[in-house]
């Protein structure tokens, strides 16, 4: 029992800072993937001086903490973000890990975790510059097809149900932006829904978008009575809706289901049909 407690706590540990230094890597995502520069190319740099940052200044948190969060050469001040992001991707695959039993389903954890990590490069670059970036976007439908072929067994899902999601909610996205000329909804979130309908499928994808609608709602009219300024990016609310439904989209069917009783309209409405044949 002790050491069968001590593995899955090396499991975790190892997770939670796995993920941070991914989180790092996101960082660059973030900051790169908008100005089209190479993700692997060039070195990071200070953003004021250009220096670029000596490899021990490279430990995620823990080189923001020791500099202070300044720059060594020039003094300029380093966002704290950066290390809201390192920390949040390694909290959020720690989340998903013991959601999930690392133990006993470590591929879908590991699925979860890689369209986490998406999810936050989208909401944080959406959040800046109102551009959901298509690669992303493709990352999390490509990551659907090893979650059809080899988590039936966690996560039973028909190609019907994976088709369907895709369109279910992008469609009407798409139509949305194609009537306003992409003044309300624009293609990136269309994109987006479409790649998470395909990973979530129907009609979880459902419940995704009214999340992400009454999370938006509420932290627009926020904005708004803030800065005044009624423009906001859709995609970080849609990430956080694509986010809870992936580890609890069945739960929330499965209880708005038994709270509707619309199983037992169902049935008594099948046996009519029998009765009526």
């Amino acid at each position: 029992m002790g050491s069968e407690l001590l593995y899955t706590s090396f499991i975790y540990v190892f997770v939670f800072l796995f993920g941070v230094c991914v989180g790092s890597f996101l960082n660059v995502c973030i900051y790169r993937l908008p100005l089209g520069e190479s993700l692997i190319k060039s070195n990071s740099h200070c953003m004021t001086c250009g220096t670029p940052i000596r490899k021990r200044d490279l430990i995620p948190i823990i080189s923001w903490c020791m500099l202070r969060g300044k720059c060594h050469a020039c003094g300029a001040k380093i966002s704290a973000r950066y290390t809201v992001v390192e920390a949040l991707n390694g909290v959020l695959w720690l989340w998903v890990f013991i959601h999930c039993d690392v133990i006993s389903h470590p591929l879908y954890a590991t699925l979860i975790s890689l369209m986490t990590s998406a999810l936050i490069v989208i909401f944080f670059m959406d959040w800046d510059t109102q551009l959901i970036n298509t690669w992303v976007v493709i990352f999390i439908g490509v990551l659907a097809i090893p979650k059809y072929f080899l988590c039936q067994d966690i996560f039973p899902m028909t190609l019907t149900q994976m088709l369907l999601g895709a369109v279910v909610v992008s469609v009407p996205l798409l139509i949305i932006s194609l009537v306003t000329h992409e003044k309300a909804m624009g293609m990136g979130d269309v994109y987006l829904m479409a790649a998470a309908g395909l990973f979530l499928g129907a009609p979880e994808v459902l419940v995704a978008i009214l999340i992400a609608l009454i999370v938006g709602s509420i932290c627009g009219m926020i904005l708004k009575h803030t800065n005044g300024n009624s423009v906001f990016a859709f995609g970080p609310y849609l990430s956080i809706g694509i986010f809870i439904v992936a580890l609890y989209g069945r739960d929330i069917v499965a209880w708005y289901i038994d709270f509707t009783g619309i199983n037992k309209v169902g049935e008594e409405a099948a046996m009519l049909i029998t009765t009526i044949l």
